[in-house]
């Protein structure tokens, strides 16, 4: 398993998520990153978030992981052999402010624990990819479900993208977009990640 290097994410990228914070609908993928002081894992454990930045949201995700070097051209299959759900969580009001003063999002997305995953998978390929649902339940309801027929751009339009702006390599990180259905947490919510109906990892919320 390589060691994560940079983490990568898409924003926008279910057209129904973008309407639902009143966002306009993108033209290419919105690209941010995260640091990787930011990156938890979803191991049936308590995660810990501030309870003085305002709201902060979950957004269910799909990961890819990147294996290997990523040069122009290369196919989704050749440079991913695993992907994992995780939670692109944003503090919500920081973000807003950022937003109005024509900020960057760093301070609202890179706060510790605001990146979670799961553990990695065999990716299954786009086909098996598009006929399954991926969700997260929180305190046993479903809050955030959807398929990768939905996305505006797909994993191999988001790999060309970053590698052209950023450059890929092995143990990069990409965060591909959320679904609708974002909202916020709050101390003591239980979130559970499926896979079709797999379940794949757990986590518990303690704010302080």
């Amino acid at each position: 398993m390589n060691e994560v290097k940079n983490i990568f994410c898409i924003g926008r990228n279910y057209a129904k998520h973008a309407v639902e914070l009143g966002n306009e609908v993108p033209e290419a993928p919105i690209l941010f990153t995260k640091p990787t002081h930011a990156l938890t894992y979803a191991k049936g454990e308590d995660i810990t978030f501030p309870d003085d930045k305002g709201e902060i949201h979950h957004e269910l995700e799909i990961i890819l992981h990147i294996d290997k070097p990523v040069k122009k051209g290369d196919r989704l299959e050749d440079v991913v052999s695993d992907i994992s759900l995780g939670i692109d969580f944003t503090l919500r009001d920081v973000q807003s402010e950022l937003k109005k003063k024509g900020q960057p999002w760093d301070r609202a997305k890179g706060f510790p624990n605001a990146a979670v995953t799961t553990e990695r998978f065999s990716f299954p390929g786009i086909e098996a990819c598009r006929k399954e649902t991926f969700s997260l339940l929180k305190n046993g309801e479903v809050a955030q479900e959807g398929t990768i027929n939905e996305m505006m751009f797909d994993f191999q339009a988001i790999i060309d993208e970053c590698q052209e702006v950023f450059g890929l390599g092995a143990g990069d990180l990409i965060y591909t977009g959320t679904p609708e259905g974002v909202g916020p947490i709050k101390d003591g919510d239980q979130f559970e990640f499926f896979w079709g109906s797999e379940r794949i990892g757990s986590f518990s919320v303690v704010m302080k």
